[in-house]
């Protein structure tokens, strides 16, 4: 019986994609090692995306018709994950994103994708709760947005934090887009500072936040830095240096909480390092797939995707319950995280008010 992977093992994102193969890798291990499923060993099938649309494509394809997988851990990004949803629905197999935030991952129109499932929470509530803390805890007035013009992650975080931040108030004094790829911030970045914000607000991934952070330290901006879950991995620390000393950033769980020690300890005495924020919503997919198929008594991908809809776990990331309206967790709490002194320290739970 096979179950399917997918994600980027090389490219920009490879960091996340590696991590995840390896935290699905490890928890199917552990089950086939304790009786497997049903009676039967589970076997990992993966395939490298590069963090790419059309490679995600080709990679569903691959494993609904080629390989026979019965369900599809990842991808862990909303351009790879919102492709797929006209081959899963075709092939009738189901699909479990990990850090896939995008609403149109689900729902579209209003209309929920059948066989298209997430484990993190999206877009609207991470770019409210981004804005909300800004406001109404961190009292900033004055908002800057630096975003990816070409990302759906990027620009649906955008939306929201701008939405939230002037629904309550606050005034967003530069709004500045770039192009995937691109490593010179320093024009949008001038006018940024010419706005004089409280706050930045980044709205993608940890490569190009070091890089426009620290062009923007060297401007002499000032503003605090704000982003969302693309932000979190040792390599921004080692890349950006002083240049995030004192950002916030909204994550999924909290790293330093007893509760996910275990798999902490566990992955690092298999892998020699610390896991990414995708390593524990990965195997936090992989038991919410593995109680939908004991619940459904079945390897058959409708039953699976009948019994995913309003299944209710305990997961590493905190009480999962997938909506049957929109195949998201219901109301997860957000993790606030602060760099200080060159780590990622733990502030608050919150939720938006």
């Amino acid at each position: 019986m096979k179950v399917g992977w997918i994600g980027p093992l090389s490219g920009d994102q490879a960091v996340w994609g590696q991590c995840e193969s390896n935290a699905v890798k490890m928890f199917f291990e552990e089950l086939n090692n304790n009786g497997g499923l049903l009676g039967k060993k589970v076997e990992v099938v993966a395939y490298d995306t590069r963090g790419d649309g059309t490679e995600a494509v080709n990679a569903v394809r691959r494993l609904t018709s080629q390989d026979k997988v019965i369900a599809i851990i990842g991808p862990n990004s909303s351009g790879q994950a919102i492709p797929i949803s006209s081959i899963l629905e075709e092939m009738k197999v189901p699909d479990i994103a990990t850090v896939a935030t995008n609403p149109k991952v689900t729902v579209v129109d209003g209309k929920v994708k059948p066989f298209n499932f997430r484990i993190c929470f999206i877009d609207p509530y991470q770019g409210a709760v981004a804005a909300g803390y800004a406001i109404d805890v961190l009292g900033f007035k004055k908002a800057a947005i630096l975003y990816d013009i070409g990302d759906d992650y990027s620009q649906g975080l955008t939306q929201y934090f701008e939405e939230t931040f002037t629904k309550k108030g606050g005034q967003i004094v530069a709004k500045e887009g770039f192009k995937t790829g691109d490593v010179d911030f320093r024009p949008q970045l001038t006018k940024i500072k010419a706005a004089n914000p409280d706050v930045i607000f980044m709205s993608y991934y940890y490569k190009e936040v070091a890089l426009s952070a620290k062009q923007a330290r060297e401007l002499g901006i000032t503003a605090t830095l704000m982003g969302g879950d693309g932000w979190p991995s040792e390599q921004l620390m080692t890349m950006a240096g002083d240049a995030v000393e004192g950002s916030y950033i909204i994550n999924h769980l909290d790293f330093d909480d007893p509760e996910v020690q275990p798999f902490r300890n566990k992955y690092k005495e298999k892998f020699g390092k610390d896991s990414e924020i995708n390593g524990y919503l990965a195997t936090d997919a992989c038991t919410l797939l593995v109680e939908a198929i004991k619940k459904a008594n079945s390897f058959e991908g409708e039953k699976i995707k009948e019994a995913l809809e309003g299944i209710e776990i305990k997961g590493i990331t905190g009480n999962i319950k997938i909506g049957k309206d929109t195949h998201n967790p219901e109301n997860k709490e957000a993790a606030i995280i602060k760099i200080e002194n060159g780590k990622y320290k733990f502030v608050e739970k919150y939720a938006v008010k």
